[in-house]
């Protein structure tokens, strides 16, 4: 991977967070699909690939990152990077569908903004932590309750995959004042994602989608 510095690296996902993905899912959101976005961009000079957001209206498959590796294949394979020489960016730490999805289509690393936890609280879809812990999280027979529940839901470094999230990576920014700056651009994002919260929740019910 190209050897650039965390600045840099949040610098360019908050950037297609605004100018990209918070637009596209705008327009998903009124039609009642939820609020997670992804993009895609070349390793080497971190341009943007392509940005896409949730599309469960049409199909209740097709959460973020999963539409937009299917968009990702859509496109032409001349001049279309592989997987390999991406990075890969979700507004929301994926749930076991899309960590298979990112796994499979065989990007190697991928960063994230909100956890599993600010996508239970903040935004009122427990599903990604439930379903990690009632499918995948099996007990070993030494188990107990409090040493399962202690158990990471994923292996977020593995054989396939790096993963990180911008908190994590924020924490690597050197300078006091890039810091502050990152921070307050987050504080507007994140407005912005509770005013699309808030248009998804109230108009949720209008879309066919099983875990709504």
């Amino acid at each position: 991977m190209a050897n650039h510095s965390p600045e840099t690296l949040v610098a360019t996902f908050l950037d297609a967070i605004e100018t990209s993905i918070i637009p596209l899912t705008a327009q998903r959101v009124s039609s009642g699909s939820k609020v997670f976005g992804a993009a895609v961009f070349k390793t080497d000079d971190l341009s943007l690939v392509l940005a896409e957001t949730n599309n469960e209206a049409e199909c209740p498959l097709w959460h973020g990152e999963v539409h937009t590796i299917k968009k990702f294949y859509e496109m032409p394979n001349e001049g279309r990077p592989k997987p390999k020489d991406c990075i890969f960016f979700t507004t929301h730490e994926p749930c076991s569908l899309c960590l298979s999805a990112i796994t499979w289509a065989g990007f190697p690393n991928f960063y994230y903004l909100y956890t599993y936890d600010d996508t239970r609280d903040a935004f009122g879809i427990p599903y990604d932590i439930e379903i990690l812990e009632e499918v995948y999280r099996v007990p070993t027979p030494n188990d107990t309750p409090e040493s399962l529940a202690q158990r990471p839901l994923y292996n977020k470094t593995n054989k396939f995959f790096k993963s990180a999230s911008l908190a994590e990576l924020g924490e690597s920014v050197g300078s006091t004042e890039e810091r502050e700056r990152i921070k307050a651009r987050l504080k507007e994002i994140k407005k912005k994602y509770d005013d699309l919260s808030t248009t998804y929740q109230a108009g949720k019910g209008s879309a066919d989608i099983p875990l709504a």
